[in-house]
């Protein structure tokens, strides 16, 4: 295993016509933006749900844009706490887009299930991803039985341990998690290492290398979560100083083996998307120095944007080939050497026809 390579079988979910999962470097992590949130300007009232209709197609078709220009692929995140919300955004979104996967974010498991039933009744099931069952829940394996009849495929697991709060916590958790929605019938499993706060975004970051390294399942967080948190950049530095921090937040994220990434306000598209790919291109590479194949897909990043870098990649390949061959060669002769052994023209070992010849001579 390398720092980009897990000797466990990465497992790749497919959400509607998206993938997510694999290698580091395979795929570039799918990116969830979030719309309807507390202070997204264009919501005019929640009781009633009233919201500028026009503006927010536009802001969902910045998004497929970015998506298919960056070759990043996209989730739209409803932001709907309450059931009456819940059913306008949803209406709203699936009148306006026949497409793109969605999912409905809110806090409590109660409203979490009421869309979940809204999604049966839609029959819009191949296209929803739940976000999701945490580590919180009181009762998941009743949420599972409900899921399932439901026809919910696509599920987020958010584990959590209030005793570890590090990376191994998160581990704990997940596992018994795991346990909990055997129930179900889940085609596709994404883990939410859980993002609290902007430093301890590092343990999210170890917890999707364990993740990955245990389970082989996508893991992902919500940078947004620590940099929206960071309100003294703005106040210290002003606005084009936050939005440089949070592109950050998101580019170091895609290196850091994230499969899937929640980026927040959907206002951040073009920012996010744009550090991202530039991110993927570079932890493809260096995935491919420890032994990745080239990705072949003509929208990864790296191929839709750097196509003469490609091809200068493409060019090493040989060289890289040559090299490792070179090292094999080394270690082997080194083996040989330990036990007495030299190669011979042939390339087959020799064994020494007496001690004299390999023990040096005492002086």
């Amino acid at each position: 295993m390398g720092l980009f390579h897990f000797d466990t079988p990465q497992k790749v979910m497919k959400i509607g016509h998206i993938e997510c999962g694999g290698q580091p470097g395979e795929r570039p992590p799918v990116l969830f933006a979030n719309m309807f949130q507390t202070g997204h300007k264009i919501v005019e009232s929640r009781k009633p749900p009233r919201w500028d209709k026009a503006r927010a197609l536009d802001e969902v078709k910045l998004v497929e844009e970015m998506s298919h220009e960056t070759g990043i692929p996209a989730v739209i995140g409803l932001v709907a706490p309450t059931p009456d919300e819940i059913k306008a955004y949803c209406e709203w979104f699936l009148s306006v887009n026949d497409t793109m996967v969605f999912q409905i974010d809110t806090w409590t498991e109660e409203a979490r299930r009421a869309g979940a039933r809204f999604v049966k009744e839609a029959g819009v099931q191949h296209r929803f991803n739940y976000n999701s069952i945490t580590a919180w829940d009181p009762d998941i394996p009743d949420q599972v039985a409900e899921l399932k009849e439901c026809g919910i495929k696509s599920v987020i697991l958010q584990p959590f341990d209030t005793e570890d709060k590090r990376a191994t916590g998160r581990l704990k958790s997940l596992r018994k998690i795991l346990k909990d929605i055997e129930g179900g019938e889940f085609t596709s499993v994404l883990v939410d290492t859980t993002t609290m706060n902007l430093p301890t975004q590092g343990f999210c970051y170890l917890a999707n290398r364990m993740v990955k390294e245990e389970f082989g399942l996508p893991a992902g967080n919500a940078p947004a979560n620590g940099s929206y948190m960071w309100k003294a950049v703005i106040e210290k530095w002003g606005r084009p100083a936050f939005q440089g921090m949070d592109a950050a937040m998101h580019g170091i994220a895609a290196v850091m083996w994230n499969d899937w990434m929640a980026y927040g306000p959907i206002t951040g598209t073009r920012r996010v998307f744009s550090a991202v790919a530039a991110a993927v291109a570079m932890v493809t590479v260096m995935a491919w120095d420890e032994g990745l194949e080239l990705p072949e897909n003509p929208n990864h990043p790296l191929n839709k944007h750097f196509p003469k870098e490609m091809e200068f990649m493409k060019g090493l390949r040989t060289a890289r080939s040559d090299k490792l061959m070179e090292r094999q060669q080394t270690l082997g002769d080194k083996r040989r050497e330990v036990r007495g052994q030299t190669a011979g023209e042939d390339g087959h070992a020799l064994m020494p026809e007496s001690a004299a010849e390999i023990e040096p001579e005492k002086r």
